[in-house]
């Protein structure tokens, strides 16, 4: 038996099969790369799902985690604590945010602007709908399935939490029924992850903004799979000249360690008072040590090669995506953060990489979504980048046989 197939047969006894795992037993991951319990190495494009932003084992994170971890691991939120102010600080001068209000993951952090959203709206007489867009995805706690429609998350979970509003993403005149005096909040991813590397049109924000200006509602950016660089900016919304007042944070932030965030405009200062909300572990120090390294990484340069290497895979996937019309119906995303839609399911192509040694993800169906981690190489991306290539020579040869296979 080999050490993979013990592992699996070992988890079917204690673990809820709640996971649809890839057919890989992780042994050890350094940069860009895992390696299997069966010696096997892969370049990894999914990055724990967008979350080790400077890849496997940084040396300066592991370095920071250890010299906290040495100092202490966790004393709760009852006390003052250096490595949350040093991040907050860096947060905050970075953005031109506020403040800071720490969690443990996106789902909480979505959580928290859905709870301080209500909170101000209540003081101020909107008490009305929040208001999201189709496709999106921003967890599986309750408040997060309330303001999703994917069936999958939350067919026979309800009911679900009142007075939300779910319009169409790419769909502008929708919102001028969807939003009035008493909305409370719009929010938004402006690239979807989940949904498929989706971006907001431009005439969609402009929409959101002129309402907002009009009714005065908050604007809340979910940026956890988007933010701390993945499209080389800061944040995705940058590119669209608005500024939301709530701006959701996770992943990437903690740099592979669970930590979550929101940052808050001035308008919300004071909103909720001291005991109104809380957390036993958001702003766990040991997470917040690794999330200053993360964010002097971003402003040490990182940014820079994100935007240039992305747009040199972005390219790359177009000139594929000319090689392979039958197969691939178009390119999407910016930066870091890039799909492949194609003409059939996602899973063909994403299990014909990991043959050849290359962990991408499929979503939405039919799109294969890359999120390396922001450090990948110029080199590590040859690897791929003809590793994507012979998979989809092997894909466009099997579906032709298929289609004129006798039947």
């Amino acid at each position: 038996m080999s050490r993979t197939t013990d592992l699996v047969e070992r988890e079917q006894r204690v673990l809820y099969p709640i996971y649809r795992r890839l057919p890989i037993a992780i042994a050890r991951a350094d940069g860009c790369w895992i390696e299997d319990v069966e010696g096997k190495r892969y370049l990894d494009l999914i990055s724990g799902i967008g979350t080790n932003a400077l890849g496997h084992g940084h040396p300066q994170i592991l370095a920071a985690v250890r010299a906290q971890i040495e100092r202490y691991m966790h004393v709760s939120n009852l006390y003052y604590q250096e490595p949350q102010i040093a991040l907050a600080e860096k947060l905050c001068q970075r953005t031109g945010y506020a403040a800071v209000i720490y969690s443990n993951s996106g789902a909480e952090s979505w959580e928290a602007a859905l709870k301080l959203a209500r909170r101000w709206g209540y003081l101020g007489g909107k008490t009305g709908d929040i208001v999201t867009f189709s496709g999106g995805f921003h967890g599986r706690t309750y408040g997060a399935l309330s303001t999703m429609d994917k069936p999958l998350y939350k067919d026979g979970m309800g009911p679900f939490l009142p007075n939300v509003r779910i319009v169409p993403f790419d769909d502008p005149d929708a919102l001028d029924d969807a939003i009035g005096e008493t909305t409370c909040a719009v929010g938004l991813e402006f690239i979807q992850g989940e949904g498929g590397i989706v971006e907001a049109s431009a005439a969609l924000v402009e929409r959101i903004e002129t309402l907002r200006q009009r009714y005065g509602f908050l604007l809340i950016a979910d940026e956890v799979q988007s933010g701390c660089g993945r499209t080389g900016d800061f944040f995705a919304f940058e590119r669209y000249g608005v500024r939301p007042d709530i701006v959701t944070m996770a992943k990437a932030l903690g740099g592979g360690l669970p930590l979550g965030a929101i940052l808050v405009g001035e308008r919300l200062l004071g909103v909720w008072q001291r005991g109104q909300h809380g957390t036993t572990y958001g702003g766990n120090p040991v997470a917040c040590a690794a999330g200053i390294v993360v964010m002097e990484q971003l402003e040490a340069g990182l940014l820079d090669h994100v935007r240039q290497l992305g747009g040199r895979m972005r390219s790359d996937l177009e000139t594929l995506a000319a090689e392979f019309p039958s197969l691939v119906a178009s390119v999407r995303g910016r930066g870091m953060m890039l799909g492949i839609e194609l003409r059939e399911d996602a899973t063909h192509l994403r299990d014909a990489l990991l043959r050849r040694g290359v962990i991408a993800n499929a979503t939405a169906t039919t799109v294969l979504r890359l999120l390396p981690p922001l450090v990948l190489s110029s080199n590590e991306w040859a690897i791929a980048r003809e590793a994507l290539r012979d998979a989809l020579a092997e894909r466009a040869t099997a579906t032709v046989a298929a289609a004129t296979s006798p039947s």
